[in-house]
């Protein structure tokens, strides 16, 4: 990925060289700091005043500065806010930064240039206790609003072992019970207008299909959605945090877990940003395994989605059907991996080992199988015509609304934006694979619906190719820092020992800077953004996952229509709360 450096020019002309601080990053996108009080400024000129302008923000996030040891060159502060841009004209991204001194700090809101960030500001606010001045309704988003402190804190435990034993007592149980009960009136919504009182509704919190436990308060009028309040968070585990405290190489278990339906999709993104860190190149054969095992979780992910997306609009037989597709697929990830859904399989610098014998029958058997069975489910849910009276016109947005609440993946190109990170930003190795892009033209249920099954047959196309074009060589680079190292020398000489036990048990100690890499995952782009202070474990991991913005956008997209068309659209946009709250 090379970016647009033309962009720092353009801000010097615009804001003066004194206020900009630039930085140098491992992965060399343009990083500048800007003062507090000309972030809002700048963030408007990059989204609306400079040429081919950063339309979407991509990602909202902090740093807790306090404990880190190498700054050198940078803008003295205790917290650090950086927001990631992104301009699809100029197929660039871009990040501003802007310190922070104090304990509890405060920065203006900037949900009056972009709609997505208000989930991203109370985030920020909830892990970190940075206030943003003017923000519509700063609360906790991700902790329960009783929780005491903010979590990435360098100050705050990150084990259960660093705190007491956890207590319930009758007071705090009421207490507990209390903070649950919804408020209208805390979020600007009247319980009645001139002529109807407003019932409200909680639509969960419960496990709706497969998407994970989401709770949702609707405002209504009869049968009409006035307004809908996502309430999210019950999946949270303290990824980022988790993150922190292990090594670079014994996160990448706890990745399998964010986007769940995903496997090793997620190790893809994390190990992407790390070699970039480290400077690591994979061997071509390691791209070409990650690539086909990538591409078969697509697949597996996408008949997940497929089924419950039937399932949720009144059909139940295609869920069955579906899930033994996905069986097939497992069969094929257990004999390659030894695992399922969370095989833990790539490493960084490659893979966890070779492919297996076999493994070539295995992959063509269902390479020839699968084909028939998409057709099959043509005719049984895309050509059905109450799928059709569910989903045609429902819940859509254009792409210029997509782009300003931080849509990608399907969702995206469901408006017909031809946008994939495989292709506009090849990665590991797409871009010597055959494949198309498929797109929609409307935006709507239906539309998100039609891209998810194309690409699960573009998808097969590219498992075909690494089927017939497997490369030989390594599985694993040879690069010290690759976690295990390579052990063809381990048992001949004491220096490859050492650093093979060194590498094994303390993990590698990676080059101080940061990087980010994001990928087309299966519901969206997925990026880790990682900050190294010179250890063997991250001092920053920051975990962007597509469903947040997702989830973000449902009250957007369904204002006007009906409780069942509000199951339609949740059902079409293809989420997992884990990935929502990681």
């Amino acid at each position: 990925m090379t970016y647009d450096h033309t962009v720092i020019d353009e801000l010097k002309r615009e804001f003066g060289e004194k206020n900009l601080v630039l930085q140098e990053t491992r992965d060399e996108m343009p990083t500048v700091y800007v003062p507090q009080d000309k972030v809002e400024a700048v963030l408007n000129f990059l989204k609306n005043k400079i040429a081919r302008p950063y339309k979407m923000l991509y990602d909202l996030t902090a740093i807790d500065e306090r404990n880190r040891t190498h700054r050198e060159g940078l803008p003295e502060g205790d917290f650090t806010v950086v927001y990631h841009l992104m301009s699809f004209e100029r197929n660039s991204d871009v990040r501003i930064k802007v310190a922070l001194q104090g304990e509890y700090p405060s920065v203006k809101t900037v949900t009056n240039v972009w709609a997505n960030a208000n989930w991203y500001e109370r985030e920020v606010y909830d892990m970190f206790g940075i206030k943003f001045e003017g923000h519509p309704h700063l609360r906790r988003i991700l902790m329960p609003d009783t929780w005491e402190g903010y979590p990435l804190r360098k100050d705050h435990p990150a084990r259960a072992t660093e705190m007491g034993p956890f207590q319930m007592p009758d007071d705090k149980l009421d207490k507990e019970q209390e903070a649950l009960k919804f408020k209208p009136e805390e979020w600007g919504l009247q319980r009645s207008s001139e002529d109807t009182d407003f019932m409200f509704l909680n639509l969960g919190p419960q496990h709706p299909g497969t998407h994970g436990v989401l709770r949702l308060i609707l405002q209504l009028d009869g049968e009409e959605l006035v307004d809908v309040v996502p309430d999210i968070g019950f999946h949270h585990r303290g990824q980022e945090k988790m993150a922190e405290r292990q090594t670079w190489h014994t996160y990448l278990p706890y990745t399998d877990r964010i986007d769940y339906l995903g496997g090793v999709m997620n190790n893809f993104a994390y190990v992407l940003a790390v070699e970039k860190l480290a400077g690591i190149e994979v061997p071509d054969r390691a791209k070409v395994i990650r690539i086909m095992l990538s591409e078969l979780f697509r697949i597996a992910s996408h008949l997940v989605w497929y089924g419950t997306f039937a399932q949720d609009v009144g059909q139940m037989s295609p869920v069955f059907y579906m899930f033994n597709d996905r069986e097939r697929i497992f069969d094929i990830v257990a004999a390659i991996t030894g695992d399922r859904m969370h095989p833990n399989w790539f490493r960084i610098g490659g893979v966890a080992q070779d492919l297996p014998k076999g493994w070539e029958k295995l992959v063509k058997d269902f390479v020839d199988y699968f084909p028939k069975q998409l057709k099959t489910y043509d005719k049984l849910v895309m050509k059905n015509k109450i799928i059709k009276a569910r989903t045609v016109g429902i819940g859509a947005y254009t792409t210029e609304e997509a782009i300003e609440w931080g849509v990608t993946g399907p969702g995206l190109r469901a408006t017909g934006l031809e946008w994939d990170f495989r292709k506009k930003r090849p990665y590991g190795g797409y871009d010597q694979f055959e494949f198309e892009i498929p797109v929609g033209q409307h935006g709507d249920c239906y539309d998100r619906a039609m891209v998810h099954v194309e690409e699960m047959r573009q998808s097969l196309r590219i498992v075909e190719q690494c089927l017939k074009n497997m490369p030989d060589g390594h599985y694993k680079s040879d690069h010290p820092l690759t976690t295990p190292p390579r052990k063809e020398r381990t048992m001949k000489d004491i220096e490859t020992l050492i650093n093979h036990f060194l590498n094994v048990t303390w993990g590698p100690v990676m080059p101080v800077g940061e990087a980010f890499f994001g990928i087309e995952a299966t519901k969206g782009n997925n990026g880790f953004y990682l900050v190294s202070d010179g250890g063997t474990n991250s001092y920053r991991t920051r975990v962007r996952t597509p469903s947040f913005p997702h989830i973000q956008m449902v009250p957007y997209i369904s204002r006007g229509h009906t409780i069942a068309d509000l199951l339609a659209i949740l059902a079409s946009i293809d989420y997992v709360l884990a990935d929502v709250d990681r």
